[in-house]
């Protein structure tokens, strides 16, 4: 029997696939090539004597010596790059799952320990920081995690669970304090309370933005369901403010609230701080809101509401009793989009003085800081994958339950 031959026996299901000479997946080898091109040519960790230089990289061979218990991240790396040549099956992806948890945990516990070795006392002002070889490695793993993910066929609170789990480990090195001698956490303990105070801002512009523009911008969209002459000249115009570029609009509210501030002093309205942040991000929630209501009525097939008609309901019976439930599904994915789209664009406003992360960002920016930069990016990243993850979540319950 010829080599080949062995390597390409059929396996029973649920167990881990042999490799195979053929490629599999080019999706997953497009990714081995990122991982193995950033190893190689950049460097993992960055080393400054403090926050304002930009001192030097610190390469993935640097880190290792003989007794190092790192080398066992070879074990899940070598998995993740013959990912490619894996046969399909349960088992191998499984495997794929549990390597791309192994080896970001492994990372960062890396980054951690060698933190702690190069900073020296508590006190210290040298910095280490991830470098562009971390970031890939990261990302590559976790796209590896979630294209094996994709072919297991699980359900989307199954697959929430599963990633969840996954980042488990990396959470506990988080919450244990072995990352704390990292740039980024540093940053974090040194402005704890702008931290904490952009957070609760950036909450409240996203509530206090999304909730009008859900209740105004369905209003809306019923009514221009119902009327195709408001719809046709409802709509180019919501286009026309969404095509506005975000700090054009701000500007372009400074003005009016303004003046509207003088001639109602006792409103505390002004050109910059809230009030223009909220008015401006309300404008671009519109679009998509009325967008979502419509199509949600759209798909509602005429024939239920003839049925409706039938048995002797009223418009508004059939409105809250029919419509509505079907719509649902399609009018809470646009409540999705306009959440995730108040998220990012919160960013922006700190440069009208609305606060937020976009502050902790602009502040990195002005005094050249990195990892001042990231404090003030990656929670608004997280935050946008938390908030579209929750409402996937809560759309594919809802849909199976109308299913049923």
């Amino acid at each position: 029997m010829t080599a080949e031959r062995l390597v390409n026996l059929p396996q029973r299901s649920g167990t881990l696939a042999p490799l195979s000479l053929k490629l599999q997946n080019p999706v997953h080898l497009l990714l081995a090539a990122v991982a193995v091109l950033a190893g190689a040519g950049l460097p993992l960790l960055t080393f400054a004597p403090n926050r304002l230089l930009s001192g030097h990289g610190i390469y993935l061979g640097e880190l290792f010596n003989h007794a190092s218990p790192y080398w066992l991240l070879a074990l899940p790396a070598l998995l993740l790059l013959a990912a490619p040549w894996l046969r399909p099956g349960r088992g191998s992806r499984i495997a794929l799952i549990v390597a791309a948890a192994l080896l970001s945990y492994g990372l960062l516990a890396l980054a951690g320990q060698e933190a702690r070795l190069r900073s020296g006392a508590e006190d210290s002002l040298a910095r280490v920081s991830f470098g562009g070889a971390f970031w890939l490695l990261a990302l590559v793993a976790w796209l590896q995690l979630a294209e094996a993910l994709r072919g297991l066929l699980l359900s989307l609170p199954a697959q929430v669970a599963v990633v969840a789990l996954a980042a488990l480990p990396a959470l506990g090195l988080l919450w244990s304090g072995q990352l704390d001698n990292l740039s980024l956490l540093k940053e974090y303990h040194n402005h704890l309370d702008s931290f904490d105070q952009a957070l609760l801002r950036h909450l409240q512009l996203v509530l206090f933005s999304v909730l009008p523009a859900v209740v105004i911008g369905s209003s809306l969209g019923v009514l221009s369901f119902r009327s195709q002459r408001l719809s046709r000249l409802l709509f180019p115009l919501l286009n026309v403010i969404q095509t506005i570029p975000s700090i054009a609009l701000f500007g372009l509210l400074i003005g009016p609230l303004t003046l509207l501030g003088l001639l109602l002093p006792r409103t505390g309205i002004s050109g910059v701080g809230m009030a223009p942040a909220l008015l401006a991000l309300m404008l671009y929630s519109l679009l998509p809101m009325t967008r979502s209501a419509v199509a949600g009525l759209e798909q509602v097939p005429a024939s239920v509401r003839e049925a409706a008609r039938g048995i002797g309901m009223s418009a508004w019976q059939i409105f809250f009793r029919v419509e509505l439930p079907l719509a649902l599904p399609v009018f809470l994915n646009g409540v999705r989009v306009t959440t995730v789209q108040a998220v990012g664009l919160v960013e922006v406003a700190a440069l009208i003085g609305a606060g937020g992360f976009g502050t902790l960002m602009f502040q990195g920016m002005a005094s050249s800081a990195l990892d001042l930069v990231l404090l003030g990016v990656i929670p608004v990243v997280l935050l946008a994958i938390v908030v579209d993850t929750g409402f996937k979540v809560l759309i594919s319950l809802l849909v199976r339950k109308i299913d049923d």
